[in-house]
């Protein structure tokens, strides 16, 4: 490692680090791949692409990509001007203006990744297409990449699709939950409409700037296809953008993985992918088996007729998403309602409200990793974001959803968009309950238990939350979070403790 830095410097080992993905300090061909294609802009064809185009008959399917780049206004660091931030830092973003192929032809079997295994053909029934590699207790894949590494398998045809976006996807994130999964959402004698979620990032730098990571909070969509998968008739990947923010953004500032980093968030109006039609043979024979040409006497292509498809079986898209975010979150196997909706519902069920305040997502992969304040310089990079380490830890732990379930209505919001409701005045009720929220938040995540008239009885923030789990139980001194020796896990019982005491608190508002 000195050889190394006295040789290469601090940022020539900062690159030659980024490709040595075994760490060995040797770089091996395909660790050096990435550099050889840079230089001599020749991609080679990856053995399981060389499988897929062996099917001189098989069909194609035709895909266009839509982009509307990120709203730099919608930046918290843009309420300051970009102060203090380099424009070589931004420079990766800021040029993405367009995708990279505005349309791309595919075959229609390379979608065969998106089939469901056989135990899994039952409606709503998840399966990963990629499996999630991490959790809580593996940690995080390294920052201090620029290329990402070959895909294999079933990653092919996604790397493939979301290369259309950018040419530098990562379709394994850094922070869990990472992959793809789906479910069946209707069902035919031939034909599947699978839904899907995929968590994919973006490397927007390059050489010699440091790494730019570019996460939209999940890739959506959809696809029909035959049950052989030699057919497509439709296909839709995009990244919902009904929320006011939805892509997470993390930047380094130094040649090393404990540099400093930057985080924000911002909105991303439209990134999606989109079928022209169904796929169509690449080859047309007639019916002695003889190649006819695709067009007709007029020059004008063929046209196909496709038969119409009957569902046997379907269930709303809704379902099937909801499905496919329980399996991404275990924590949401109970409802987190919107934010006025969940007090509308307490105040008929007779129950509080149990609410989380954030300034990113917490059911995206669009959460910031970091728990400094945004309106700071940046602060060392291995600290996890609060609401990761919540959702991936306590809420999804059986207790907390039993008595969540029991006596809670659950709701989360983005703190910009109670904002916008606190302003709002058409409401002067939903304003009130939106200014009564704020009062009590502190970055980077509240956690917020009140009546349903939206009267606050209990907070804690999550990083005070995180600090004293992570203390001995003799050291805490505060009674209401006391430990139970009833679970093995601190945090799940400070959470439960927390959760009693807002019980316990409301006890005369709840019986009045």
């Amino acid at each position: 490692q000195e050889l190394a830095l006295k040789s290469l410097g601090n940022e020539g080992l900062f690159l030659f680090s980024s490709l040595d993905t075994n760490k060995d300090l040797y770089l091996s061909p395909e660790e050096f791949k990435p550099i050889a294609e840079k230089l001599t802009g020749v991609s080679p064809i990856s053995e399981s692409e060389e499988e897929e185009t062996l099917d001189p008959d098989g069909e194609t399917l035709s895909v266009v990509a839509k982009f509307q780049p990120l709203v730099m206004e919608t930046m918290t660091k843009s309420k300051d001007g970009f102060l203090g931030i380099s424009h070589v830092a931004l420079s990766g973003l800021r040029n993405w203006t367009a995708p990279a192929a505005p349309m791309s032809v595919l075959l229609a079997r390379q979608f065969k990744a998106f089939l469901p295994p056989k135990n899994k053909v039952d409606l709503g029934d998840p399966w990963w297409i990629i499996p999630s590699e991490l959790n809580i207790f593996t940690g995080y894949l390294s920052n201090n990449r620029f290329y990402p590494p070959p895909p294999k398998g079933k990653e092919v045809i996604i790397h493939k699709l979301l290369s259309m976006f950018h040419p530098r996807p990562f379709v394994k994130t850094r922070f869990a939950p990472q992959g793809a999964v789906a479910c069946i959402q209707a069902s035919s004698s031939f034909y599947y409409t699978i839904a899907f979620r995929i968590h994919a990032e973006f490397q927007l730098n390059e050489p010699p700037n440091f790494p730019f990571w570019f996460s939209p909070g999940q890739f959506t969509g959809y696809i029909v296809l035959s049950k052989d998968s030699s057919h497509v008739r439709d296909f839709r990947l995009f990244v919902p953008n009904s929320r006011s923010l939805n892509v997470d953004m993390e930047w380094l500032y130094g040649a090393s993985e404990s540099s400093n980093m930057e985080v924000d968030i911002g909105y991303l109006p439209q990134m999606e992918l989109e079928s022209t039609g169904p796929s169509i043979p690449a080859v047309i024979h007639d019916e002695n088996g003889n190649v006819i040409d695709s067009r007709d006497p007029s020059g004008e292509p063929i046209q196909f007729v496709f038969e119409e498809i009957t569902w046997q079986q379907e269930i709303p898209w809704e379902e099937a998403a909801r499905k496919l975010e329980v399996a991404m979150y275990p924590f949401k196997k109970i409802s987190y309602l919107p934010f006025t909706e969940a007090f509308e519902r307490a105040k008929a069920e007779k129950k509080l409200v149990h609410s989380i305040l954030l300034w990113g997502a917490l059911d995206d992969h669009a959460v910031p990793v970091t728990s400094g304040n945004p309106a700071k310089p940046p602060v060392p990079l291995p600290v996890p974001g609060s609401g990761r380490t919540l959702r991936e830890t306590v809420l999804e732990s059986s207790p907390i959803l039993a008595l969540l379930n029991e006596s809670f209505v659950s709701s989360w919001s983005l703190v910009k968009e109670l904002e916008e409701l606190q302003s709002n005045r058409e409401n002067e009720f939903y304003s009130k309950l939106a200014e009564l929220h704020l009062e009590k938040y502190n970055f980077p995540v509240e956690m917020i238990i009140c009546l349903p008239n939206g009267t606050v009885i209990h907070h804690i923030n999550a990083n005070y939350f995180l600090d004293i789990t992570s203390m001995k139980p003799e050291d805490v001194e505060s009674s209401i979070f006391s430990f139970s020796t009833n679970f093995e896990d601190p945090s799940t019982a400070t959470y439960l403790q927390f959760l009693k005491e807002g019980l316990q608190r409301a006890k005369p508002y709840l019986q009045s």
